[in-house]
């Protein structure tokens, strides 16, 4: 039997916020083990700190104390630079709100983080159309956020998410706003690259 490899590990990671005189411990002391190739989902009523959490191992924020370790590397002490750099050729990040950019196609939508991290436009267009293709919206590469229903603007984000061929996905509340159908719908969609290539996804 292979044995699973760990490929984030946080250690006793805090994340305190002031609120007037208040001190808010969104995140109080989180160690835990997450295994490459693992579908991870995070239970916690709204406020329990899901959120701040995927933000701490997306390098989206920093942890008041702890450490949060990827392939044995403590990003928390990471530049900005090379936490932007770690988003861009490591990890996909899916919001419950799709955060797509209205004015642009879902083909655009996709290939522009691509370029941003520097795979030249050609490339990242066809990387995108293909990735759109096989979240069962080839026909839609086109169309604009408004034009798509809410389970077709999630497969965007999911598939904006993987065109960078991540090894972590952060899932964050993805069905949130879509019906049970649909949602049960987008789990299916997300084990695949779990199944296919390896992909981390937490959720």
């Amino acid at each position: 039997m292979t044995e699973r490899k760990v490929l984030i590990h946080t250690e006793n990671v805090t994340r305190h916020y002031r609120l007037g005189d208040e001190t808010v411990k969104a995140l109080d002391g989180i160690t835990a083990d997450i295994y490459e190739g693992e579908f991870l989902s995070i239970m916690g009523p709204s406020g329990s700190g899901k959120s701040t959490f995927f933000n701490m191992i997306g390098g989206l924020d920093r942890p008041t104390g702890g450490k949060i370790y990827m392939n044995g590397e403590d990003i928390s002490k990471l530049s900005e630079r090379q936490q932007a750099f770690l988003r861009c050729h490591n990890i996909g990040y899916i919001f419950q709100t799709f955060n797509l950019i209205p004015v642009m196609s879902a083909c655009e939508n996709v290939s522009l983080p691509l370029i941003f991290s520097g795979v030249p436009i050609d490339e990242a267009e066809a990387r995108a159309a293909e990735t759109l293709a096989s979240v069962g919206l080839g026909d839609r590469v086109h169309h604009h956020p408004f034009e798509l229903s809410g389970g077709q603007q999630q497969r965007v984000a999911i598939a904006r998410a993987l065109a960078n061929r991540p090894k972590v996905i952060l899932a964050d509340e993805p069905t949130g706003n879509l019906d049970l159908k649909t949602g049960q719908e987008i789990i299916n969609l997300l084990n695949r690259p779990k199944e296919e290539k390896g992909v981390t996804i937490l959720s």
